[in-house]
């Protein structure tokens, strides 16, 4: 069977299972989120050990080190997969709110609810955590999915949909919902992102190349979730205090996320007194450092290189950070407006007014004032998990949870009215 078929079969087969969806009640969608999470803590040993041999492959393969962090499973990361299915079972039900209602003067009664978009689409790279955290906030608002990770994580996504489908047998939604799309083959994207009609909706997750791509290909609708070029700004009035830590945890709790920092942007009038201790702490982190020529000069014995044009750009999604010396929020403002992604920007300052500025002229999917950049997740946000964080405006923006994966439908009620 070719790909345009595999597809085309595979989506058939998800929209009839998806009637499940739509008769089950928001408890029963729930109750089969649990039973997907306890099936997962039961058999993590399994999905440890498939998860190894997609590891043991980026190895020899010698995947960069970035992707490899995206590729592991840890006990405590399968722990974390099963505790977000519990957090989304636990969220309200997002289907059937009445988000207008009026009676027209001829006695209509109308009503707009929200209700799922059908058939969704899933194409992501070596995170197999996505194929849990997808999957769940598709079931749970009413969705059927179709998930195609890549090959790097092919044993992992594997026992994981493996996992989730055994868990749906043993309730009233049907296991169909889920279907994991092939990923020995490469046209089975291009066959995904051309199923208009077939699937409602595609949401890329994973590098720049790959979104830019999807967007590019598809005929289908999409959701650009987009790279996360983030910066943090130290303004002349921030508390130095916190602003340290901030720019720690900004890069090097997790570097390998698109909301992790990839500049750092200082005030000229704190740059001599803070930027030797920021890049210091920097390097002992092992984060390497380049810089412009001010913050260059400031460097001292510290190593660091001087930034080209290109680094300003880049999604390191390693241990790298760009540092510069801007004059004013708004200095700060228009670097990010040229090399940012729009999506996650953070100021540490304890002027409001400068505070006010910096969230005006930042045109981005999220703004931090006073905190890390990591913040903005979905979980972190108390939407459980996310299925991506979306950098462009219609219809959804910023981490994408239940509401994001819903659309209306309008209710009209008479009693006999006709149109004359």
């Amino acid at each position: 069977m070719d790909a345009t078929a595999l597809i085309s079969k595979l989506a058939d087969t998800a929209r009839i299972a998806a009637r499940t969806l739509s008769v089950a009640t928001g408890a029963e969608r729930s109750a089969a989120l649990l039973s997907i999470a306890d099936a997962i803590d039961i058999r993590s040993s399994e999905i440890l050990i498939a998860n190894e041999k997609d590891m043991s492959r980026g190895r020899a393969a010698e995947l960069n080190p970035s992707l490899l962090d995206r590729l592991l499973l840890t006990p405590a990361r399968v722990a974390g997969i099963a505790e977000g299915a519990r957090q989304v079972a636990a969220l309200e039900d997002p289907l059937g709110k009445t988000l207008r209602q009026s009676v027209l003067p001829n006695g209509i009664e109308l009503q707009q609810i929200t209700v799922p978009f059908g058939v969704i689409g899933m194409v992501y790279e070596a995170r197999p955590n996505v194929t849990i955290d997808a999957a769940v906030i598709l079931l749970m608002s009413g969705n059927a999915a179709l998930l195609r990770g890549s090959s790097n994580a092919a044993d992992s996504n594997l026992i994981l949909v493996t996992v989730m489908r055994d868990a749906l047998a043993t309730t009233s939604i049907s296991p169909e919902v889920i279907q994991l799309v092939p990923s020995d083959d490469r046209d089975t994207v291009k066959a995904l992102l051309h199923a208009r009609g077939k699937v409602d909706l595609v949401i890329p997750r994973g590098s720049a190349s790959l979104i830019r791509m999807v967007v590019d290909e598809s005929t289908v609708p999409t959701i650009e979730t987009g790279a996360g070029v983030c910066h943090v700004f130290i303004d002349e009035f921030a508390d130095l205090s916190i602003a340290l830590p901030i720019i720690i945890n900004s890069k090097v709790q997790r570097p390998s996320v698109c909301n992790a920092a990839e500049t750092l942007l200082v005030h000229k009038n704190i740059a001599d007194e803070f930027l030797p201790v920021a890049m210091a702490a920097l390097n002992e982190a092992g984060v390497i450092l380049h810089c412009d020529a001010a913050s260059l000069a400031l460097a001292n014995s510290i190593p660091a290189s001087l930034a080209t044009e290109d680094n300003w750009s880049t999604e390191y999604g390693t241990l790298e950070m760009n540092v510069a010396v801007v004059d004013s929020v708004d200095a700060a403002s228009d670097h990010i407006a040229k090399y940012g992604t729009q999506h996650t920007e953070a100021i540490v300052t304890d002027n409001k007014a400068n505070a006010a500025r910096f969230i005006a002229l930042s045109d981005c999917a999220a703004v931090m004032v006073n905190t890390s950049t990591r913040f903005t997740d979905g979980e972190q946000m108390g939407f459980g998990a996310e299925i991506g964080i979306s950098n462009q405006k219609l219809h959804a923006r910023g981490p994408m949870g239940l509401e994001a994966m819903t659309t209306t439908t309008w209710i009209v009620t008479g009693n006999g009215q006709i149109r004359s």
